[in-house]
């Protein structure tokens, strides 16, 4: 993309106290940066680009088009598809128009799309493409308040004649129109808007149950933004590449919120695949990613390590040694020995740099992971090759934002303490709450869900256990009710296991089960890319994730990963009893699609060791073969039935560490 300004040369916009809307920011913006990038997106390998203005003028038409469908104060516009601009533009137009956009996730299959379409009222939606289209068609007669279908991409849909489809070109056509003949309609629309208005509705993932749809005013998001804006001295320079779904709060809060106050472009992939390409062409000063991203990334390493020849590996494994001793110092600030910073330096040249620049990470400035706990091990990873990542922690309720950790004093446990103009205290059962000026309005159409969460006075339950720490650090243990006791009176935190566990690249996910037990037990799913790497390099044949995960070298694998983890837990007095005795890897990969992961990738607990019962008491029974099935879904919604017969394996575990008890 050439070069780039650094954030520190451009000048930040002061806060004003009439911007209270996103309309109203973007009208500033285009004035204020009128001829510099707001958006980019990457199409067929050419990266496309628009200004603020004519973000604008484009934000423009698409709400006189709107207007022209019906579409009002009040009315609710559903959006569906990967990140694109138009997408992103659907935001402001209807906002501008008083209406209220309800992102939902693209991978939604068709029933989970008709709850949120028909809960949340739906008049219009506005989609990407014709699988879009087809799943919204299928299930419009369950949504009667659905009267439009606006589509960007036309390929494949040329002989659909349904009425109630009408494509993006014919709307904005329509909208040009509407604005010659009352071009100053739009602003009288947007001066209308004030900052108690609702902005956003967000569904929550539903992880224990149907989604809810998270009112947000402007006043929740604008202030966020703007604190955010101010704590990290985030300007126009800040660039940030928009991959995570639209529906989800947190790319709401970066890609959309955040860019608006700030100033800074958002950059759409080409595609899901192309996302770590994509990132390398743009390479941002500003990056969020939830801890699954990386994960990935961190597995991607480890993969290519693994298949290097034995002097680049040599080198990588010398100076990661290195660099997870002076690294996290270095970033800091913190005295380092001579020797360590000379060898850190050397580092730079023949690892950490060229690494970064593989991944693109190379001129980050700021990095957020935020979502759920990031494993220690992979948060200092990051660290220590030089990269500012730190954890931001939040719910969509709070406009994810709540706390929020201060350069120069970051911690893999923590997440910060309470951001500006946040009260955050701990109840007596140990749950954490919070008081803010981003506190959510409430749930749409769901006041008994609100009244159970949302104080009189204002406090919001977050479902989390959490402590302070002595410097007024916020430590999350895990979901409130998730944290349990074994049989023993030991604590049982399963998110901390789990998190731990997946640090290694050969497990993409883990399930830890112990509340009320003797032990804790685990299911395991191989990553298929990492293990199937392992695999062929010790010339293993296999046939399928299925055939993989029930090979018994493959169980040494992962035992020794199992024991390597115990070890560490054996060294914190607080958790030492809690080290996983036996394990399981699972015959499938938890899919969202089949009901047990959410669409923002997080474990339905519930929904798993209900699913699995046989396979949890095996965990516990002593039994050492099960003979199971699940039914799966594909891709084009056929259904079908995995069969296999489980092993399940001990795991060596050792005595905790007087010495770090002391």
């Amino acid at each position: 993309m050439g070069a780039q300004a650094s954030p520190a040369t451009l000048s930040r916009a002061e806060p004003d106290a009439a911007l209270d809307t996103f309309p109203k920011y973007l009208i500033r913006n285009a004035k204020l940066f009128a001829g510099r990038v707001a958006m980019r997106e990457k199409d067929l390998g050419i990266w496309q680009s628009w200004t603020w203005d004519e973000v604008l003028s484009n934000v423009r038409v698409l709400a006189f088009g709107l207007a022209d469908l019906g579409v009002g104060r009040g009315d609710k516009v559903a959006i569906c598809g990967d990140n694109r601009p138009a997408l992103y533009w659907t935001f402001a137009a209807a906002q501008s128009l008083g209406a209220v956009p309800v992102p939902v996730y693209q991978d939604a299959v068709a029933e989970e799309l008709r709850f949120v379409l028909q809960h949340a009222e739906i008049k219009v939606a506005v989609v990407e493409n014709q699988e879009q289209v087809d799943k919204l068609l299928s299930i419009k007669a369950g949504v009667p308040t659905l009267e439009r279908i606006v589509y960007s991409d036309s390929r494949g849909l040329r002989h659909y004649d349904q009425p109630e489809l009408v494509s993006l070109e014919e709307v904005l056509k329509n909208g040009r129109g509407l604005y010659r003949s009352g071009p100053d309609l739009f602003e009288t629309w947007v001066a209308a808007g004030k900052g108690s208005d609702i902005s956003v509705i967000c569904y929550t993932s539903g992880t224990t149950g149907q989604p809810k749809g998270v009112m947000l005013s402007f006043d929740n998001l604008v202030s966020g933004a703007r604190l955010s804006v101010e704590f990290d001295r985030i300007g126009p320079g800040h660039e940030i590449l928009s991959y995570l779904p639209m529906a989800w709060a947190g790319d709401h809060y970066f890609s959309y919120a955040q860019s608006y106050v700030a100033g800074f472009a958002i950059n759409c992939p080409e595609s899901a695949d192309t996302v770590l390409t994509d990132l390398r062409d743009i390479g941002p000063a500003y990056f969020f990613a939830p801890p699954r991203i990386f994960e990935n990334i961190l597995t991607s390493v480890m993969i290519r390590m693994a298949d290097a020849g034995w002097i680049k590996r040599g080198l990588y494994d010398f100076f990661m040694k290195v660099a997870r001793r002076a690294g996290v110092k270095l970033l800091e600030g913190r005295p380092v020995p001579v020797l360590d910073r000379l060898l850190y330096a050397i580092g730079r040249v023949l690892v950490y740099g060229p690494l970064k620049n593989t991944l693109g990470l190379t001129r980050v400035k700021l990095a957020y992971t935020a979502g759920e706990a990031i494993g220690p091990d992979i948060f200092d990873f990051f660290r220590s090759l030089g990269v500012n990542l730190k954890q931001l922690y939040g719910q969509t309720e709070s406009a994810v934002y709540l706390c929020i950790q201060k350069d120069g004093d970051v911690r893999a446990d923590t997440v910060g303490p309470p951001a500006p103009s946040v009260e955050v205290k701990i109840a007596e059962s140990g749950e954490v709450l919070y008081r803010s000026p981003t506190a959510f309005v409430g749930y749409f159409k769901n006041p008994e869900a609100t009244a159970a969460t949302k104080t009189a006075d204002g406090w919001v339950h977050t479902g989390d256990a959490g402590t302070f720490t002595a410097e007024g650090h916020l430590k999350i243990v895990d979901r409130a009710k998730d944290v349990g006791r074994l049989q023993n009176g030991a604590l049982f935190a399963p998110k901390y296991i789990e998190n731990k566990l997946k640090f290694f690249p050969y497990i993409k996910e883990a399930v830890a089960f112990g509340q009320g037990r003797d032990c804790v037990g685990a299911f395991i799913n191989i990553d298929l890319g990492a293990v199937g790497s392992w695999a062929e390099r010790h010339n293993l044949p296999y046939t399928s994730y299925t055939d993989l995960a029930q090979r018994p070298e493959v169980y040494q694998l992962i035992q020794g990963c199992i024991e390597q983890v115990n070890r560490d837990l054996a060294a914190e007095p607080q958790v030492a009893d809690a080290q996983v005795r036996r394990f399981l890897i699972l015959h499938k990969e938890l899919d969202a699609d089949d009901g047990e992961l959410t669409r923002t990738r997080k474990v339905r607990r519930g929904t798993v060791g209900e699913r699995y019962g046989e396979l949890v008491e095996a965990l516990f029974s002593g039994a050492q073969r099960v003979p199971v099935e699940a039914r799966v879904t594909f891709e084009d919604g056929r259904t079908g039935v995995i069969r296999a017969d489980v092993a399940v394996a001990d795991a060596a575990t050792f005595a905790p560490d007087l010495r770090a008890a002391a």
